[in-house]
């Protein structure tokens, strides 16, 4: 078979290896050079397995190459109206996900889990849920470890985050348990409709059978909307205290727990290192998946009360002068900085970045919560538009800054939050990147007043 893979990065050269070992012909086609050790890792890599690697190839080399292939596999990301793509779809060529391969050689169960946020966190207590009760699992797709890389392990579950770019182009995967976290606006500019983007979602569950299980998120109206489309069996979850079925909080003398859907409980909320709404939710959400594929209660205890949560997700970096600083970069949409403001009070908050093509303006309604807001990045006069005659606005062009900024706003009992909103490719080569610098000035600035 005549292979063209779009893009070397992490999941392009794990197709590439995959390809090349059941005997495929494989040309990359990668957009952009550059001189990262990784990167040229890779191209060593693919050319020592007998693969054409062509950088930069113009739009009619890549028309060539695709129209003389079997199937194209993009990287998550490569956008439908890349041009290799649409040349796929003209000359009717096959398009497929990697996670497509990757399921049909999987001999392992795997989960599934996609959302808009939440992803990582809940592959991560999915996976210490399994681990705990003493399966060999692992996590793996969009998480880092390529999902094809996987399947050619000896696991006996493969917890796996999946993103809508990579289910876009999924035709046959079919996951025994799929995860539907949440949906909001995301990714707009590459799905261009938030309908599209939803689409893109529910193929996590398009191809499950009466037997598989859908995990589906019972408080959000899109996510149930799609849910209740799906050929599976449907297991909700919901933090609304008056759920009645489905995983769910229950309020008892001795305090709130989360039950299962048979009522029984799995953990007290007390317990709980992170208890946000948003918190709950994913751990109803994982409990339920792990419990789908056999793990124990007393093991989605352990796990859940284990739990110190991920980096740049609500971390907090320090408490200094009666001022609280957090660390939320991974907040890379309007979605996730709402979820991150609500129930809190009393916030300045640092927002801004690359808009990934979504209306800000949702924003406006956290303003009760806010001191004062510092935009920051591209998207910083958006920013201040959505925020104006609400609350006080500054656009800051540097990190420093906006550190600065948000202290001189900041009173006791106040609390600063980087939740950008936005995603971190105009300042930072990732939201990683973003959180660490927003650390290290905020430490710099409480050195400076000891």
């Amino acid at each position: 078979m005549r292979v063209t893979v779009l893009g070397l990065g992490l999941t392009g050269e794990s197709v590439v290896r995959h390809c090349v070992a059941r005997g495929d012909s494989v040309t990359i086609l990668e957009d952009n050079s550059n001189d990262k050790s990784d990167f040229n890792e890779r191209v060593n890599t693919v050319t020592q397995l007998g693969a054409t690697l062509e950088i930069a190839p113009s739009d009619s080399r890549m028309r060539a190459v695709v129209e003389n292939s079997d199937l194209v596999v993009p990287s998550p990301g490569v956008p439908e109206h890349h041009p290799a793509l649409q040349a796929a779809f003209r000359a009717q060529v096959m398009v497929r996900s990697e996670i497509d391969l990757a399921a049909e050689e999987s001999k392992a169960v795997i989960v599934a889990v996609t959302g808009t946020n939440g992803k990582t966190t809940v592959t991560t207590q999915i996976t210490k849920m399994l681990i705990a009760d003493g399966k060999h699992a692992t996590a793996a797709g969009n998480i880092g470890l390529p999902l094809l890389d996987a399947v050619g392990q000896d696991w006996e579950i493969i917890v796996a985050e999946v993103s809508s770019f990579q289910l876009a182009f999924a035709k046959t995967f079919r996951p025994k348990v799929a995860v539907i976290l949440n949906l909001g606006a995301d990714h707009l500019d590459w799905h261009r409709t938030f309908s599209a983007y939803a689409h893109a979602k529910a193929q996590i569950f398009s191809n499950q059978e009466p037997s598989d299980i859908l995990v589906f998120n019972a408080d959000d109206p899109v996510v149930a909307g799609l849910a209740s489309q799906s050929p599976s069996q449907g297991i909700s979850f919901s933090v609304n205290k008056d759920a009645a079925r489905g995983y769910r909080v229950l309020e008892t003398a001795l305090g709130e727990l989360l039950v299962d859907d048979d009522g029984e409980p799995l953990v007290e909320v007390s317990n709980l290192d992170q208890q946000r709404p948003v918190d709950i939710a994913n751990a109803l959400a994982a409990s339920a998946a792990a419990r789908a594929v056999g793990a124990s209660r007393p093991a989605v205890k352990e796990a859940l009360t284990e739990f110190r949560g991920l980096a740049h997700r609500m971390e907090l970096v320090a408490k200094d002068g009666g001022v609280s600083w957090y660390d939320d970069s991974k907040a890379t949409n309007v979605h996730a900085t709402l979820a991150a403001v609500r129930g809190l009070s009393d916030v300045v908050l640092i927002a801004g970045g690359r808009n990934k093509g979504v209306d800000l303006s949702e924003l406006r309604s956290i303003s009760n919560e806010l001191i004062a807001v510092v935009a920051i990045g591209d998207a910083s006069g958006e920013i201040e538009e959505v925020f104006s005659g609400l609350v006080p606005v500054t656009q800051a062009t540097t990190m420093k800054q906006a550190v600065q900024v948000a202290r001189a706003y900041a009173k006791v009992n106040a609390t600063v939050l980087l939740s950008p909103g936005c995603a971190s490719f105009d300042w930072y080569s990732s939201y990683a990147e973003r959180g660490d610098d927003f650390a290290r000035h905020v430490h710099a600035l409480i050195a400076v007043k000891s």
